[in-house]
């Protein structure tokens, strides 16, 4: 059993479930109890004593099949019929606290920020909802189970041991208080190394899944054996940690056999001698074995369960840190439920430094965006064109009184409705692997056929697209990687396009395409998005020159803003940006 502020609500939420449980529990325990009684009535019956309860019965067939054979069937039925109920009482709870513990993990997940995803690894994530999510789960059914088991049949056997012989039941219990002690010793170390076991396979889930996501390109580097020997050397952590955990682990048991072995010496030396005095008799001293060997499961669960709880303790840590992570970008209390419809767009004087910098990547930013307008934002790379992007799709925190959508202050406007009015398409591209058409419908889950193949058609991709074998039903594969870089950003565009959102944002999502697919998608943009806010960053000037306004960043701050003539006849950096461009071009032409 464990017990955290994460896992306690299940044990009152499945409160009758685990009191059915051990009521089951309960029952089989008595009974099993029984049965060292029957057996002890069959070996002083074979020696010729006495039987039956007042001691004056005859063994014979009647006494055997109604005295032992029958209560003996009852006993196994209703032992069949019990551990049946109590396995489904408690490891019914326990998937089903696994699967409310899993969904709260997932739905905490897509509430965290950018920044926790940043620090932590997709590996290690992934960890936490199989390894460690099971481990709770055995410990929550399975240790339950022990915990009552162990109290229960470890009680009633005690008290019968007790009854037949006091003196007896003191020496095979001695031995059992320093095991009890030996096993709480041990098993604060085995959550230390618990827990480094985990850290282990987590480190190499996490290479592995980059090694995968990223094959092309160790493939093209011809870096196979460097990553096979980084591969090997974390699989050879990983293995330590295990061997070291299980060496631990096989000494708890090894000395918890030993116990339990030299007990049964002690019971069998002692014991033979009293039925020698007389004081016991054959059937007397088989019984109480009997109880002994029932006793023996408690004495063992507890050191299982001690083992299972230094697991289960080091897993619902881990998994705790997931759960307490602290949600860093959310709504307000005091939010309006308002909806965009115009975007509108305006920077009042913003400045912004992500979360663990040193420094501010955007320095009092001012600019403004009309409805309607199609607005580029250009600039040198780490200029801060994407933050300005982040921000206004409240990816991170915004200050107060800085960033106004439609004239609301960001901060006013719960983040679900902002998001809901834009259409964004990132620098990755990311693609699911799942068909082109539920990738292009994925902002839109009531779009038809037609509306799909439209908004490829805008995005210029139609045509590749029922090129390929399965047409729109292609399944693409992870990550997109079956289909060209260009053709990747041109489905992430259709995406974008169908949402049909009051902005749309476009982070550097032409630069796979060559000029002339270029030119197409920008007409079609500009007829298709009339009257509705269009941001582009670029760096390509020939993008962003055609649109009603740019936006020049440089070092974090707005240099200058404008249309590309007013631009080029009042700026010297961005004068000197197309002139650069140009000869590029041009190299770019005499070279072909």
């Amino acid at each position: 059993m464990i017990f955290g502020k994460h896992i306690n609500r299940y044990y009152l939420r499945h409160l009758p479930w685990l009191l059915l449980g051990v009521l089951s529990l309960v029952m089989v325990d008595v009974l099993q109890l029984e049965i060292p009684r029957l057996y002890s009535s069959v070996i002083n019956g074979i020696n010729g004593d006495p039987v039956g309860k007042d001691g004056k019965g005859v063994f014979d067939l009647d006494f055997l099949l109604d005295e032992v054979c029958l209560p003996l069937i009852f006993i196994i039925v209703a032992l069949v019929i019990g551990r049946f109920l109590w396995r489904i009482c408690f490891f019914g709870s326990a998937l089903r606290t696994e699967t409310d513990i899993r969904h709260r993990m997932f739905d905490h997940c897509k509430d965290l920020s950018h920044q926790y995803y940043q620090t932590n690894k997709v590996g290690t994530l992934m960890s936490l909802f199989t390894n460690d999510l099971e481990t709770v789960q055995d410990c929550f059914g399975m240790g339950v189970m022990i915990f009552f088991d162990a109290i229960l049949l470890g009680t009633l056997a005690f008290v019968k041991m007790w009854r037949m012989n006091p003196t007896l039941t003191l020496f095979s219990m001695v031995p059992m208080v320093f095991l009890l002690i030996a096993a709480l010793v041990v098993g604060k170390y085995l959550t230390v190394k618990w827990d480094r076991r985990q850290k282990a396979f987590s480190d190499l889930s996490d290479f592995a899944q980059e090694s995968f996501s990223g094959i092309s390109v160790i493939k093209a580097f011809v870096k196979e054996a460097k990553e096979l020997w980084a591969f090997k050397k974390l699989n050879k952590e990983n293995e330590e940690t295990n061997v070291d955990y299980t060496k631990l682990s096989a000494v708890l048991r090894i000395c918890t056999v030993l116990f339990i072995e030299s007990v049964i010496c002690v019971i069998l030396g002692y014991g033979g001698y009293v039925v020698y005095m007389g004081d016991f008799n054959a059937g007397d001293l088989v019984e109480f074995i009997g109880y002994f060997n029932a006793i023996i499961w408690p004495v063992m669960a507890i050191s299982e369960l001690i083992d299972m709880h230094s697991r289960g303790r080091a897993s619902l840590d881990r998994i705790s840190e997931l759960l307490d992570a602290p949600l860093d970008v959310v709504d307000k209390k005091d939010v309006d439920e308002t909806v965009i419809t115009e975007g509108g767009i305006e920077f009042r004087g913003l400045s912004f430094r992500f979360p663990d910098g040193d420094k501010d990547v955007l320095k009092n930013v001012s600019f403004k965006i009309n409805p309607g307008e199609s607005v580029g934002i250009v600039g040198r790379t780490g200029s801060g064109k994407t933050a300005v992007v982040d921000l206004i799709l409240r990816t991170y925190n915004v200050p107060d009184g800085t960033l106004f959508v439609d004239g609301h202050d960001v901060n006013s406007i719960p983040i679900k409705a902002v998001r809901d009015a834009c259409a964004y398409v990132p620098q990755d591209n990311f693609l699911f692997s799942d068909t082109i058409a539920h990738n292009i419908a994925f902002g839109r889950d009531d779009a038809g056929e037609t509306e799909i193949e439209a908004a490829a058609s805008l995005s210029d991709v139609h045509n590749d697209v029922r090129g390929f074998s399965e047409g729109y039903g292609t399944v693409l594969g992870e990550r997109g990687v079956t289909v060209s870089g260009g053709q990747k950003q041109r489905i992430s565009i259709a995406r974008a396009l169908l949402k049909n959102a009051p902005i749309l944002v476009l982070d550097d999502s032409l630069s796979a395409v060559d000029t002339a697919t270029e030119r197409v998608i920008l007409e079609n943009l500009r007829a298709s998005r009339r009257g509705k806010t269009t941001l582009l960053i670029a760096h390509r000037i020939s993008t962003v020159e055609g649109l009603d306004k740019i936006v020049l960043l440089e070092d974090g701050e707005v240099l200058a803003v404008g249309s590309h003539t007013e631009l080029c006849e009042g700026c010297e950096v961005y004068r000197r940006m197309v002139e650069l461009q140009k000869l590029e071009d041009e190299g770019v032409s005499a070279d072909a």
